[in-house]
């Protein structure tokens, strides 16, 4: 395996090095062993706050494909030698797909030089993406979850859910138990079984439950990866000091949680986009249950120490991503400079 990112390789040595290669692959299997959550949440929280003001990114491009199937374009790129790169992640949203046992979700991402325009590295989007978006998540989780926390409820048992579990667990490891909860609750069953034979931590139990309130009322940590257009986790069932990390929705139709849970906590985002595309935000606004102004800060704001995050044991906080062309480019940067 590639050395960790506290070894940090040359930049010129690097430019000499991509400059005609060969195109290359990198498969999801690729990425499972390249991609430590660990190691990419280190690499988001020592590159984001030097490399996010290089990054030009514009709107992602949304074309209706189907009725209720669509194609999205996310391009982005970098003006910063550190970081020599163009990439566009192309994404389909098929969510009939659940009655195929399929994802409803498919992406590529391509790689290509910023200095000579050549194509680096063609990876698999789809599994980069559950990488980005849970280390996003883990790495938010530093700063807002309590660092004694005990007990974490994974709200879904899709693709995304066992990574959202590996990274809260590699920064918060003091976590003791995982309750997962799903809408089908066998696949919440399956998910528990699968990690409790796949974690490979001593002393940490994971079960499912069928009864989602009663989890989310003592749970630490609840983490939320639904498409649902229904508020699954319930302002009054959060206990003090909880934290609340939602990755599901990014239309103005989805909401993960009701308006009383953003009333009650201290709310943070992965981005500006989050203010204009994430259900649960914009609904509140709409509402009048906040302002935007209420929003305290994004992920870089925390890096870079300008908010605060968690202040006390007691207060609610939130954290709501709905991710970035600028997380997905210094994502493919880690692992195609760890595959070459």
């Amino acid at each position: 395996m590639a050395s960790p990112p506290n070894n940090p390789k040359d930049k010129t040595s690097l430019t000499k090095k991509i400059t005609g290669r060969v195109p290359m692959f990198i498969t999801k299997e690729d990425l499972d062993s390249i991609l430590p959550h660990q190691y990419l949440i280190e690499h988001f929280q020592s590159s984001l706050s030097i490399v996010s003001p290089t990054i030009s990114s514009p709107m992602r491009q949304s074309h209706t494909i189907q009725p209720h199937s669509s194609l999205l374009l996310m391009p982005s790129w970098s003006s910063s030698p550190a970081l020599p790169y163009i990439g566009v992640k192309l994404v389909t949203h098929f969510p009939q797909n659940s009655a195929l046992n399929l994802p409803a979700i498919h992406a590529s991402y391509s790689l290509f030089s910023s200095t000579t325009g050549q194509t680096l590295t063609s990876i698999d989007g789809t599994t980069l993406t559950l990488y980005r978006t849970s280390c996003i998540s883990g790495l938010a989780t530093k700063y807002l979850a309590r660092p004694d926390s005990r007990v974490m409820v994974m709200v879904g048992a899709g693709a995304l859910g066992p990574h959202l579990i590996k990274a809260h667990l590699a920064v918060r490891p003091s976590v003791r138990k995982v309750i997962i909860w799903n809408r089908t609750e066998e696949r919440a069953k399956v998910l528990a079984d699968e990690m409790r034979k796949n974690a490979g931590m001593d002393g940490l139990c994971f079960e499912s439950t069928g009864n989602l309130d009663d989890a989310i009322s003592v749970a630490d940590i609840v983490s939320c990866a639904t498409n649902s257009e229904v508020p699954l986790v319930k302002g009054d069932k959060l206990k003090a000091g909880a934290y609340l990390n939602l990755v599901g929705s990014f239309k103005h139709s989805m909401r993960e949680c009701d308006d009383l849970a953003i009333k009650r906590g201290r709310v943070f985002v992965d981005s500006e986009e989050a203010l204009e595309e994430a259900g649960e935000l914009v609904g509140a606004f709409e509402r009048g249950v906040i302002e935007k102004r209420s929003i305290l800060g994004n992920l870089v704001d925390l890096i870079k120490g300008e908010v605060v995050g968690r202040r006390n044991e007691d207060e609610i906080t939130v954290f709501k991503s709905v991710g970035s062309a600028v997380f997905d480019l210094v994502a493919a940067q880690f692992a195609y400079e760890r595959s070459i």
